[in-house]
């Protein structure tokens, strides 16, 4: 009897430990698109990363990677950067957010490599398609990098699917 008591109650904090980590961990992956500021500016294809560890409900840390690209054009444009910062968001099935985030960004073009400090301001809107899945309808992002001797003030468009764990 003791035996069973002590195993329920094992079991009993081992699912109140997983309830209450659920949905800390959002990991989104999907297409971007990228009008790089230069002048004159670029279209760029490609692809963004993040996760987001949730502090609170509505206040998560955002590690964010992204890559764009604009081959097989000439000049050859490639673009990567990598940004934390602290997102907001109003957690429903309809879920808007915003960020701000900083970090670093790499440019090559035909002739030239460099690197600089990046930022970014956005936000968007996520909805939840399962409990665990939603799809990030949107984000869109005022991308502020100083590479090539030059300021470049660039779009980005991303849409894709974010996991919850």
């Amino acid at each position: 009897m003791l035996r069973k008591l002590c195993m329920s109650a094992g079991l009993l904090l081992i699912i109140s430990v997983s309830v209450h980590a659920q949905d800390k961990v959002e990991l989104f992956g999907g297409y971007s698109f990228e009008r790089f500021g230069t002048s004159p500016g670029r279209n760029l294809n490609g692809w963004e990363v993040s996760g987001q560890y949730k502090i609170m409900s509505w206040l998560g840390a955002v590690a964010d990677v992204d890559g764009h690209y604009a081959l097989p054009s000439s000049p050859d444009t490639r673009t990567v950067t990598f940004m934390v910062g602290p997102q907001i968001s109003f957690p429903s099935r309809i879920s808007p957010f915003a960020h701000v985030l900083v970090g670093l960004a790499h440019a090559r073009s035909t002739e030239f490599t460099d690197t600089s400090v990046a930022s970014a301001v956005g936000g968007g809107i996520d909805l939840r398609l399962v409990p665990f899945v939603s799809w990030r309808v949107f984000q869109v992002d005022e991308v502020f990098t100083r590479v090539f001797g030059g300021t470049q003030n660039s779009a980005r468009v991303s849409t894709g699917l974010m996991v919850r764990f």
